[in-house]
């Protein structure tokens, strides 16, 4: 197999338990782009909160990318977009209005903002914000511009809560849209043609490379499609039982550099 694009999750994947970027991984990437070999941060946050570990990585350039908000964006480093999945402001209000009748916080992420219909957020909600270096701002539904672009919708609560409202879930909104729980705390909702792994597939035809070019790494339910699209899954140690079904092959955890161990065994060698 001829691996010319790593793409790799953030939360739980290239990060450790700590949430830090471990030096091992540092090298394994870095002897990998010393190679030839692109790496592609596949994550829901927007590039913003993307760019400490690019910075880290030393990856930059018009010719490098990131797959951002799930896959309802790829964009180069310099800022060019190179796909685009968004919601509509019809997507807005039935989101929004389902948020009310299952009793839970609800937000909508852009490439600058986060906008919250909550006057009162959560912790999970600030810690998003904090995470993804965006500034967080309360609008009423009717304060929404209907020409926002919206990369996707979400439902930020406690646990439990976010557990009952999963259960609770329209099949007709899960026609219309993605919809996809990626953390105990976010559910979140995109247009049906954003996930990971298509946004990675509609990449690669651009950078006219095949399945078998592509190896992914992931360990959350919003890296299913991604570790089905690549031509060598990885599911991390750590990774839901879904996720390594789908697998050719299980590396090790977070906790014990499991994307240095997969890229040194099947890239740098």
């Amino acid at each position: 197999m001829d691996i010319k694009l790593i793409a790799i999750d953030i939360d739980g994947t290239l990060l450790n338990e700590k949430n830090e970027l471990a030096q091992p991984t540092i090298d394994a990437i870095s002897e990998a782009r010393k190679n030839g070999v692109k790496v592609v941060l596949c994550t829901g946050r927007p590039l913003s909160g993307v760019q400490p570990y690019l910075d880290k990585l030393a990856i930059k350039g018009g010719d490098e990318f990131a797959i951002t908000f799930n896959g309802a964006m790829a964009q180069s480093l310099d800022g060019q977009v190179m796909v685009n999945h968004t919601i509509t402001y019809e997507d807005f209000l039935e989101t929004e209005i389902l948020s009310r009748k299952l009793n839970v916080n609800y937000q909508i992420e852009t490439t600058d903002s986060i906008y919250t219909t909550n006057r009162d957020t959560n912790p999970y909600g600030i810690a998003e914000s904090f995470l993804v270096r965006l500034p967080i701002k309360f609008r009423s539904p009717e304060e929404i511009p209907r020409d926002l672009v919206m990369s996707k919708a979400m439902f930020v609560d406690y646990p439990k809560n976010i557990t009952k409202a999963k259960a609770l879930i329209t099949a007709k909104l899960r026609d219309e849209l993605y919809v996809v729980q990626t953390e105990p705390f976010f559910i979140e909702m995109m247009n049906k043609q954003a996930s990971k792994g298509k946004t990675l597939g509609e990449l690669a035809d651009q950078l006219h490379l095949t399945k078998d070019n592509l190896m992914a790494i992931g360990d959350q339910g919003n890296d299913l499609t991604m570790v089905k699209a690549a031509g060598l899954g990885v599911a991390m140690g750590n990774a839901i039982d879904e996720v390594k079904k789908a697998a050719q092959f299980i590396t090790k955890p977070n906790t014990e550099d499991g994307v240095a161990f997969a890229i040194n065994k099947y890239v740098n060698r």
